[in-house]
């Protein structure tokens, strides 16, 4: 049987070229996201390269929708736990409640429940593995960021005392944290749509990370032997030292 990986927040960015990655390496992928041409694309994409893709549309917020998901998988081998986002750039005081339940909801609460609704399906396998994608903001933090950094910082402490818990168990539980990458949506989404904002979160940095960046660390962390456990790998752009030092280049 080929070995299965459950990818969240798979439409686009990272999710998508974490698919490809890894059904280059010999997975059957399933994509989930809520955009369902954006599914489509990427898994029509995997098949014309001769991978095995399928797509489900899902909002890992929802929890009936998540159970009703894992009803459909009868096996699954990795799960990659992509799924999350930052909204706005607000201080503490004058932040909006509201931006950072949802953040919360989608970088911890989501992840939660798609990792309860399939860890049963993990039985069949003496080398299943979890991936949390979580970020350089889940260790610290930066004017502004409050929200999504305490978010991070939950999605963190979800992976570490996951960990803890299946230690004995046949199952690796990862972290990857990325710091600054590159991708089509994530400063646009944060900053409502607004593309001048978005595109200076990058402006003057040499060489940010991409997507396929992300995607190639995470496939191989996957794809170590099965005693090999990646706790937590840490992957930042040569032109980052820390969350709040980046060099750019001045025109």
């Amino acid at each position: 049987m080929s070995r299965v990986a459950v990818i969240s927040g798979a439409s686009s960015g990272i999710g998508a070229a974490t698919a490809r990655g890894l059904a280059r390496a010999g997975f059957e992928v399933i994509l989930l996201a809520r955009r369902e041409d954006r599914l489509k694309a990427v898994c029509d994409e995997i098949a014309a390269a001769g991978g095995q893709a399928r797509y489900h549309r899902l909002d890992v917020t929802d929890a009936d929708a998540v159970r009703e998901f894992a009803q459909t998988v009868e096996q699954c081998d990795v799960l990659v736990n992509n799924a999350g986002g930052a909204i706005g750039i607000d201080p503490v005081l004058s932040a909006d409640p509201s931006d950072w339940r949802k953040m919360y909801e989608v970088n911890v609460i989501g992840p939660l429940q798609l990792t309860q609704a399939l860890a049963p399906k993990f039985r069949h396998t003496d080398d299943a593995v979890i991936v949390v994608l979580t970020s350089t903001a889940a260790s610290g933090v930066y004017e502004g960021g409050g929200g999504y950094t305490a978010a991070k910082h939950g999605e963190h402490a979800l992976a570490g005392t996951l960990r803890l818990e299946l230690c004995g168990e046949p199952v690796r539980v990862i972290e990857i944290a990325p710091g600054m990458v590159a991708t089509e949506e994530f400063s646009l989404n944060r900053f409502g749509g607004d593309q001048a904002r978005a595109d200076a979160v990058y402006a003057g940095v040499p060489d940010p990370l991409s997507a396929d960046d992300v995607a190639e660390t995470v496939v191989w962390a996957v794809t170590r032997p099965r005693h090999v456990n990646v706790d937590l790998l840490v992957l930042r752009p040569r032109a980052q030292a820390a969350q709040h030092k980046v060099h750019r280049v001045t025109p």
